[in-house]
């Protein structure tokens, strides 16, 4: 029979998977335990596959009726990659909520590496019709994931499937149920991808990971994926290997003197995928190409240093407050302020000029951040300008940002802003209530304070201002 050698493997494999993971480690292990029920029967197989008039891929098919169908795990899901594979006809309608039947027989219509201009003219009257029924709602929705029998649960509205029509038959397929674009595995059918799954068990790959990552990237050794990236033909197929690198907990030296050669010669737009890498593996050889790197691009310098070599930002303090008056992208600038904080400098005199920047985040981010100084006392008339901003969002990190601070210069500038906002706005109230809150006092009680204090209240021994009651 078809499979007959794969099936054997699979089911040694299962047994090699439970002993490596034996404190059931790897994501979904604690649910399913590596058990599977008893096979289908050829008779339950026939009656599913009339009952929805399709005709199951023989790789899927093989699984079932030889290595077991359902098991422990949730809704009953055997043994299998994230929450297991479903029951035969569990869940069959996950995708669409009309006629099942209808949808499983349609055809295919998503493919490997479309474009997301494809992928979002198959959304398009669903997207652009605010007043579309519940009826089209489902047809569309038949349409769009047409051909695609729910194998399994990957958490949330993520889940896998197997395609049943059309050219890609048998291919296992990663889906989004809120209709982010799908991504096909690079295995070849269902049982390539579940082998694959136990030999990464087994190889203790996915043992205390979280396998979010799982059939999203090329599988294959480090050093297979190496060879597979110098033989492919393509850039999107040098992208995938690549992928399929960096994924991997470490790597030998081989590799790495390939990424470390490939990066010396290679100008094209995967430089910067070839540096990530290099970068995750060893910080020592990346760090002149990250220096070269940040003339030109910042972005990808801070993020591969915050990601994977955090424990040497103080490094890059000199390099940072040589380009930083350069940055105006808000993600950049994001990413800028993580390694300062990593830093655990007092680097306040970097950010201070940003909390006047025309950008708005840029300004939040600046605010939230210097909240974190341990000195940030010493920045007060910078976050009173921050207290008067024109932006609800700025004020409300500057809020924030002032936990912990107890000082009278500020209570004139909260009365301000009580006045400003009578009603919430964007949760600038509730967080002014949390700052007033250490000085006894809340939005509408600081109303009715003036020169004699508090409302009941008189101040003694000279003219002093009413907020100076709280020193």
């Amino acid at each position: 029979m078809e499979f007959n050698d794969q099936i054997q493997r699979i089911k040694d494999k299962l047994s090699k998977a439970k002993k490596a993971d034996r404190n059931l480690e790897v994501f979904g292990a604690k649910s399913h335990k590596y058990q599977l029920n008893d096979p289908a029967t050829k008779e339950e197989v026939a009656a599913f596959e009339q009952k929805y008039g399709i005709e199951l891929p023989s790789c899927y098919k093989a699984f079932i009726l030889q290595v077991g169908n359902g098991g422990i795990a949730y809704e009953g899901a055997a043994a299998g990659p994230f929450y297991g594979i479903y029951p035969l006809g569990k869940h069959v309608d996950e995708l669409i909520y009309s006629d099942a039947k209808e949808c499983l027989k349609a055809d295919c219509l998503v493919y490997p590496q479309m474009p997301d201009e494809y992928w979002r003219s198959l959304n398009e009257n669903i997207d652009n019709d605010s007043d579309i029924s519940d009826e089209d709602y489902e047809l569309e929705l038949g349409k769009i994931f047409g051909g695609i029998l729910p194998i399994g649960s990957q958490g949330c509205s993520y889940l896998h499937g197997v395609v049943l029509n059309g050219p890609y038959r048998g291919r296992v397929i990663n889906i989004d149920a809120d209709r982010q674009k799908p991504q096909f595995t690079f295995e070849d059918n269902f049982l390539d991808w579940y082998e694959r799954w136990l030999d990464e068990v087994i190889s203790g790959e996915l043992i205390g990971e979280s396998p979010r990552w799982f059939g999203y990237v090329m599988g294959g050794s480090d050093i297979a994926l190496s060879h597979a990236f110098v033989d492919a033909a393509t850039v999107q197929q040098r992208a995938d290997c690549l992928d399929g690198i960096l994924n991997k907990k470490k790597v030998k030296e081989e590799t790495i003197q390939m990424i470390e050669e490939q990066l010396l010669k290679d100008p094209g737009e995967l430089k910067t995928k070839l540096l990530q890498i290099l970068t995750k593996f060893d910080y020592k050889k990346a760090k002149p190409h990250l220096i070269e790197l940040s003339n030109t691009d910042l972005l990808p310098v801070f993020q591969f240093i915050y990601w994977y070599a955090k424990d040497k930002s103080g490094e890059w303090l000199p390099l940072i407050a040589e380009h930083i008056s350069s940055i105006e992208n808000d993600e950049t600038f994001t990413y800028c302020t993580y390694l300062l904080r990593a830093t655990g400098t007092n680097f306040g005199h970097l950010l201070v000029p940003f909390t006047e920047s025309d950008n708005e985040s840029i300004r939040a981010t600046a605010f939230y951040t210097l909240g974190k100084l341990k000195n940030k006392k010493e920045l007060m008339e910078t976050f009173i300008k921050g207290l008067g901003d024109h932006s609800t969002r700025v004020i409300v990190y500057t809020l924030q940002a002032l936990i912990d601070v107890k000082d009278t210069r500020l209570l004139p500038h909260y009365k301000q802003l009580a006045e400003r906002f009578p009603e919430e706005k964007d949760y600038v109230l509730s967080n002014l209530n949390q700052r007033l809150a250490d000085y006894g006092l809340s939005n509408e009680t600081i109303l009715s304070t003036n020169e004699e204090g508090t409302k009941g209240r008189k101040v003694t021994g000279g003219r002093r201002k009413w907020y100076q009651i709280w020193k």
